[in-house]
């Protein structure tokens, strides 16, 4: 098991980049490795890290302007080689089917419950790592 993941946390809104930091902490489950987060709060600074960086996954905020996540996954999904999972935050549980438009790998509603976010984060975490649970 590497020693942490790499979390790229797209949002225009510097409070739901820090809700989504504390919401999983530094490890959102004890099977998988900690995380580092690596902040991005406009499309061109998502794009150029993933081309930069390894990322294990991408947790993208549905209401961002201009690009919302949404779209921002669609595109990721079209675009980018062996896109990384996507944990896409939603306004309500009603847009669940926009996720699922959008091709994100699961939805948490916004605002975050912590252990709802935590679950879906590591669940995803264990499917690119390949972590038994």
């Amino acid at each position: 098991m590497q020693p942490t993941a790499t979390v790229l946390v797209y949002s225009d809104d510097a409070n739901t980049r820090e809700q989504v930091r504390l919401a999983a902490g530094r490890r959102p489950a004890p099977d998988v490795p900690a995380v580092e987060y690596v902040e991005c709060a406009t499309l061109p600074a998502v794009l150029r890290t993933l081309r930069e960086r390894r990322i294990d996954v991408c947790v993208l905020d549905g209401e961002t302007a201009p690009a919302g996540g949404m779209g921002v996954c669609r595109q990721l999904k079209d675009e980018v080689f062996r896109c990384p999972p996507v944990l896409l935050l939603i306004g309500r549980p009603q847009d669940a089917w926009l996720a699922t438009w959008s091709r994100a790998d699961a939805a948490v509603t916004h605002p975050l419950d912590p252990v709802a976010f935590a679950d879906a984060l590591a669940g995803l975490l264990r499917e690119r790592l390949g972590v038994d649970a």
